[in-house]
């Protein structure tokens, strides 16, 4: 059967498709998003395919989401249970940094021509391209709507064909920029198609832009990096600052936990020559409300940890090594300064009683319920609710909100020593990489080899090959190993892991499958000089997104 479609002008409709997608101010959780879900519904309607079968596509609601955000999806349903998956999302970051050219900002014609007066602020790199003509700015335009419109164009082209050999489904995602609800809620959507319809899911593509190392050649991802959010709160102990030896600062504790782990190779991953990011702080602050005279109780912070082959189990046990190396350090360097201060008042020295203590978010728990059993669990489950009531309001961002929770627990601590609490804040983004997937055909592990062969020959560009994708991506939740083992982790440590939030874990290992970023050339995501690669948008990734297509559902690379 052919498999051949028609692309023809498929330039044009990619062009026509991304500046009206562009349009639509779909910024991140903002009721935006709704925006860019019906210029998808109307986009697929208007196609005769789907206008025939109304059943083949609409969109799946996110359970229990404040701004009442959709998946929009759609499937072409051709002969057979293979099936492939497009997917992008449609949501795009803020504007702020756009100034006096915002109202441009959605709208890539004229603000080239906007930024063509200013071009001598920008970067040189940024001046360069914008005059080259080589390259479509605005918001969106790379990150990811430029990929999104690749794949509306395709999937037009293959709802025409006549005895389709397989299925193709497209997946457009809100939330990717905060907490991936479009990706976690389409888990679902994939397990109720492939029941329904007897699907059998051999591969999934992403269209993220992708980073050059040399201008000469592409990059294709089979994978995508992990991210864990980590919190550490450090309880201290108080007192006067005109007797600050009797009390233990809570911030310089946290401050060497800081120096030791932000951008320590310690936390970075390596797999196969390639290494995470190092980890680096979001979130810092005392958690002192008002002035006066006495040293603070607590502070706490936020690290974001990306993962190659890490669980969050394995980046606890390393947290925990390097904050009792840094509460030992802090009581050595006290001890230190305190013999001084002895030396200089004419006092005996002594030690000063402190000893190192790092215990996990679970432990503190355990040791609330051990002293107040039922009393505590009434308490924890009432402060618990009115948490979660203050998130869906947008009173109270995820990382404060499991400091409220911890600084409750401290309420049932008889222990009133110093300590370091160690857990969990969402997002959680599981690594992924077909490294990790079982039981691929030889085909499917070489995929990236045909594809860039393929490249080389019709474009005289090769595409280079990486394990992970490191800009993180909602590929994270297509496949994942040891579900029960993590979703024991994030339930323990994870102060809002099941009502707050939540990840479908178990049926994300269920529906385990390959993946691949084919995306065009981008830079400067969400920065004002966001752009896409022209020959990239409207030729080369269409066409090698098509043969990785082909190439699955042909069984050329899935046998």
């Amino acid at each position: 059967m052919d498999q051949t479609i028609d692309m023809k002008d498929i330039d044009k409709d990619i062009d026509a498709i991304l500046k009206a997608y562009v349009a639509v101010n779909s910024e991140t959780c903002t009721p935006g998003e709704k925006g860019a879900e019906a210029f998808l519904l109307d986009y697929l309607g208007n196609i005769p395919y789907f206008a025939q079968h109304g059943d083949h596509f609409g969109s799946y609601g996110i359970q229990d989401d404040p701004l009442e955000r959709s998946v929009c999806w759609a499937m072409v349903k051709g002969e057979g249970e293979e099936t492939v998956i497009l997917l992008h999302h449609s949501d795009v970051v803020g504007v702020e940094d756009f100034k006096t050219l915002k109202r441009h900002a959605f709208c890539p014609d004229q603000l080239e021509e906007e930024l063509k007066k200013i071009s001598a602020e920008l970067q040189p790199e940024a001046r360069e391209d914008l005059h080259s003509g080589d390259y479509l700015f605005g918001r969106g335009a790379a990150d990811m709507k430029g990929g999104g419109a690749i794949q509306l164009a395709l999937l037009k082209r293959y709802s025409e064909l006549h005895g389709l050999k397989g299925n193709l489904i497209l997946l457009a995602l809100p939330d990717e920029e905060n907490l991936s609800a479009g990706m976690r809620a389409a888990v679902d959507l994939l397990a109720e198609l492939k029941e329904k319809y007897g699907l059998r899911y051999l591969y999934a593509f992403n269209s993220e832009p992708h980073q050059r190392k040399s201008r000469d050649n592409g990059l294709i991802s089979e994978g995508s990096v992990g991210k864990i959010l980590a919190f550490v709160y450090v309880r201290g102990f108080l007192s006067h600052v005109g007797k600050v030896f009797e009390g233990l600062n809570p911030v310089p504790l946290l401050s060497e936990i800081v120096g030791r782990t932000e951008l320590s190779p310690g936390f970075s991953d390596n797999v196969r020559g390639e290494s995470a990011p190092p980890p680096t702080w979001l979130y810092l602050r005392d958690r002192k409300e008002t002035y006066d005279v006495s040293m603070p109780l607590s502070a706490g912070g936020c690290i974001s940890i990306l993962t190659l082959d890490s669980n969050p189990m394995a980046v606890l046990k390393n947290l925990k090594e390097v904050s009792a190396e840094s509460f030992q350090s802090i009581i050595d360097r006290m001890n230190e300064r305190y013999a001084v201060f002895c030396g200089n008042t004419g006092r005996k020295p002594s030690k000063l009683p402190w000893r190192p203590s790092v215990i996990t978010y679970a432990e503190l728990l355990q040791e609330a319920r051990r002293a107040h059993g039922e009393a505590f669990d009434v308490s924890y489950r009432k402060k618990l609710d009115a948490v979660n009531e203050s998130i869906k309001k947008g009173e109270l961002d995820l990382m404060e909100s499991s400091f409220l929770l911890t600084d409750h627990v401290f309420n049932f601590i008889s222990d009133l020593s110093p300590r370091v609490v160690l857990g969990f804040v969402p997002p959680y983004y599981p690594n992924v990489s077909n490294l990790l997937v079982p039981n691929l055909s030889e085909g499917q592990k070489s995929l990236a080899a045909m594809i860039s062969d393929y490249s080389a020959k019709r474009f005289g560009q090769k595409y280079e090959r990486e394990y992970y994708y490191t800009g993180i991506s909602d590929l994270s939740y297509l496949a994942i190993t040891d579900s029960a083992g993590i979703r024991e982790e994030l339930e323990k440590d994870m102060p809002l892991y099941g009502s707050a939030y939540s990840i479908p874990l178990e049926m994300i290992e269920m529906l385990s499958m390959p993946s691949m970023n084919i995306g065009p050339w981008g830079k400067d995501f969400h920065k004002l000089t966001e752009r896409v690669y022209k020959p990239d948008l409207y030729v080369r990734t269409p066409v090698l997104l098509n043969r990785a297509i082909q190439l699955i559902l042909s069984n050329t690379a899935s046998v």
